[in-house]
């Protein structure tokens, strides 16, 4: 099967979805500023090196136990949808979009845009705790292949704005790499960017 590879944040949006939603519900559900705290003590440890990017993002979706996580997810993408480029509608093979931002927030979207398939960072709805690994870097090559055989995929494309942390995914594209810049797509040729 022929197809193509997504990032989302600042891919297929022009911003990180995750941080978005954190701000929307801080301004539409004030009352969850409380974690603001652990939040803030997390992201230090993290800047510290204490703590992993996971550990940090346990501490991230602790709010949803305070809000109506589906309608604000709606009304979320309600305000948002008509931020997605233009250029991804216009998509022709299987699409696969493949993130680390959480399952709750991103689900929504991929049905209102009629995405093939969704792959992203698993989230317990009730508590908004991540449940296994982050879904990015190596993850996301692991997670695709936990999902189907590689000898079953032909990766044609892959879109992503991340040259760090999408190197693995940018490797599978037998046809051409995207690399998004200011909402554009720039093809880019694998071996130019990276040596190995």
């Amino acid at each position: 099967m022929q197809i193509d590879i997504y990032d989302f944040d600042k891919t297929i949006v022009p911003f990180d979805s995750g941080s978005l939603f954190f701000m929307y519900c801080m301004i539409h559900y004030p009352w969850c500023i409380i974690i603001l705290p652990i939040v803030a003590v997390a992201g230090l440890l993290l800047g510290l090196g204490l703590i992993g990017f996971t550990e940090f993002k346990r501490t991230c979706y602790l709010y949803l136990p305070m809000i109506p996580t589906e309608k604000a997810v709606k009304k979320f993408w309600d305000k948002y949808i008509n931020k997605v480029h233009p250029w991804f509608l216009e998509r022709k093979r299987y699409s696969i979009i493949i993130s680390a931002s959480p399952d709750f927030l991103l689900e929504e979207i991929a049905n209102r845009l009629k995405v093939d398939e969704l792959i992203c960072s698993r989230h317990n709805r009730k508590t908004g705790v991540i449940i296994g690994k982050n879904c990015r870097a190596e993850e996301k090559v692991r997670r695709l292949y936990e999902m189907h055989k590689p000898e079953d995929l032909e990766v044609m494309d892959v879109y992503s704005d991340s040259y760090r942390h999408d190197k693995y995914i940018f490797s599978l594209a037998q046809n051409q790499c995207y690399h998004i810049e200011h909402s554009k797509k720039v093809p880019f040729n694998y071996k130019d960017v990276y040596s190995d």
